[in-house]
């Protein structure tokens, strides 16, 4: 599947996933918990990734990963906490 750059918030065919039920996730403009938190994600929210890479390892409902999750432009949100159906990597690495 070829997908948009990683900057490129429109980036087409980017599957949705739900955030893990019951839970409210900080979205952060980097890969980690150091980063600044710009929203947060309310319960029941869906988000599109466009793209993955790696950072800080955190523990959440679906394990404990270091993969992040870029959901919009300098936009992160752990993938521990995003219903992907995988321990791996569903998106493409970020540039």
């Amino acid at each position: 599947m070829v997908m948009g750059s990683p900057t490129s918030a429109n980036a087409a065919a980017a599957r949705t996933y739900p955030i893990a039920p019951g839970y409210t996730v900080n979205v952060r403009s980097g890969p980690g918990t150091g980063y600044t938190i710009i929203r947060t994600l309310p319960v029941g929210a869906m988000v599109s990734i466009y793209c993955q890479r790696p950072g800080e390892t955190i523990s959440g409902p679906y394990g404990t990963t270091n993969i992040w999750d870029n959901i919009d432009n300098g936009a992160y949100v752990s993938d521990a906490y995003v219903n992907t159906g995988s321990d791996g990597y569903v998106a493409p690495r970020c540039s």
